[in-house]
């Protein structure tokens, strides 16, 4: 009876250790998740803003009687490219942060 008791009072002791472990875990998934969607909404945001500038370009040459030009059409390509560019970076740039974190959170646990 006596090896129960003192066997049971050592599970209740160590289960705090257990739980701690087993919720980092939930919390780095749910930390996942919301980097994720985070990162979604952003990508959708800026998106949405780069549309909103070529159209604003675009219709920038029209008023100008210019939409069917070679420089404008080039303007238009070029800042499509940099819209491009920029979203690659930041999705880069973004991944690196995640990583640092990720590793940072390991390292302290």
């Amino acid at each position: 009876m006596k090896n129960a008791i003192i066997a049971l009072s050592a599970l209740l002791l160590a289960s705090p250790v257990f739980a701690a472990d087993t919720a980092s875990q939930a919390t780095d998934a749910t930390v996942l998740k919301a980097h994720k969607g985070a990162d979604t909404a952003k990508e959708k945001l800026h998106q949405t803003e780069d549309q909103g500038s070529e159209m604003k370009l675009k219709a920038k040459h029209a008023a100008e009687g210019k939409s069917d030009s070679t420089g404008s059409k080039v303007s238009e390509g070029t800042q499509k490219a940099w819209h491009k560019t920029k979203e690659g970076t930041e999705k880069t740039w973004d991944k690196t942060k995640q990583g640092a974190e990720s590793l940072k959170n390991k390292a302290t646990d």
